[in-house]
């Protein structure tokens, strides 16, 4: 996984940058499929598939281009129908909409800690090659797109009880707001991309520390951890972009980027579609730190555990709800 991050982040060859996603895509199906489990196998299968694509549109586009242009670096795209494929490789990668149908099962059908790397670090190189290329993709499309992930995160998000796929579309609709300014401000989605893994990282963590899958484990799970729990809250309000804590940073930011370029009706819209991931944060929030379930559970009461919380999650936890003071 390292590695392969590692060569596609610092290449400015298509090639280099292919065989790192290639490597990565290889190293996570292990992991997903790790417990062996038919939800596993077939989470891992649904992976390979959507990766396999996107890397051969990917190479496909590089191709197009070296062949019009005769260049192989990544920042000279120049040809329209590279660029074109490119997006739609990229957006089969993130999970954006409408390629976003396989994130939120295989979540769904990876462990916690698996989860946690789908979510964050396996986003972090087609994300840098976006970063790359932000300068010859076209902006009508990625607005499209980023629109419509934020709605349809926050839409579909909102009936769910597996936390996993809460999580999975809450990762859709933060990534419609990394797309939107990527053209007219790619440091700026970089930054909400650092900061959307912090907050992640921290809520995986959290959960994988109290065994919290759904939402009916997650009410009793207070008597286990009630500090980690109440940090748990915070994060996921910081996930919601509440503003005392860090998650409104980036959107504050967006949305006044947005402004300054002249595209309100776009910054108004995804705005508001940030209320409905709001909801299902807020039932989140809420779940984690209800102290008695509204029903009888068949679940049996847990009580404190004497492990300690790890460091990781101590940080994580706290950059993710203190951090906006750092902000410029």
């Amino acid at each position: 996984l390292v590695l392969g991050t590692s060569i596609t982040i610092s290449s400015s060859h298509w090639m280099s940058a292919w065989a790192g996603l290639e490597i990565n895509t290889l190293a996570i199906i292990p992991l997903i499929s790790k417990s062996h489990h038919p939800r596993a196998i077939e989470a891992s299968i649904k992976y390979f598939l959507v990766q396999a694509a996107a890397s051969t549109l990917l190479l496909f586009s590089s191709m197009i281009n070296a062949w019009h242009t005769g260049q192989w670096d990544i920042t000279q795209l120049n040809h329209p129908t590279s660029s074109l494929l490119l997006t739609t490789a990229i957006a089969m990668k993130l999970g954006l909409v409408p390629f976003h149908f396989w994130f939120p099962e295989v979540l769904q059908g990876s462990p916690l800690t698996t989860a946690m790397l789908l979510s964050t670090v396996m986003k972090f190189p087609p994300i840098t090659i976006f970063f790359l290329t932000s300068h010859s993709l076209n902006p009508t499309l990625l607005t499209t797109m980023a629109v419509a992930s934020a709605a349809l995160g926050g839409w579909m998000g909102l009936n769910q009880t597996q936390i996993r796929k809460v999580l999975a579309f809450s990762s859709i609709s933060h990534l419609g707001w990394m797309t939107i300014i990527l053209i007219y401000n790619p440091e700026l989605t970089l930054m909400t991309f650092y900061l959307y893994c912090i907050m992640t990282g921290a809520t995986f963590l959290t959960l994988n520390t109290t065994k919290s899958l759904k939402l009916s484990t997650m009410m009793t799970a207070w008597t286990k951890t009630p500090a980690l729990n109440t940090m748990l809250m915070m994060t996921l309000l910081s996930l919601a972009g509440l503003p005392p804590l860090t998650g409104f940073l980036p959107k504050w930011l967006i949305i006044q980027e947005l402004s300054k370029q002249e595209m309100s009706t776009s910054a108004t819209i995804i705005a508001i579609l940030s209320l409905l991931g709001l909801f299902f944060y807020l039932r989140l929030a809420y779940y984690s730190t209800i102290t008695l379930p509204p029903n009888p559970t068949n679940h049996m009461k847990q009580w404190h555990t004497s492990k300690p919380t790890s460091t990781l999650i101590a940080s994580l936890s706290s950059l993710s709800a203190l951090s906006l003071p750092l902000s410029p």
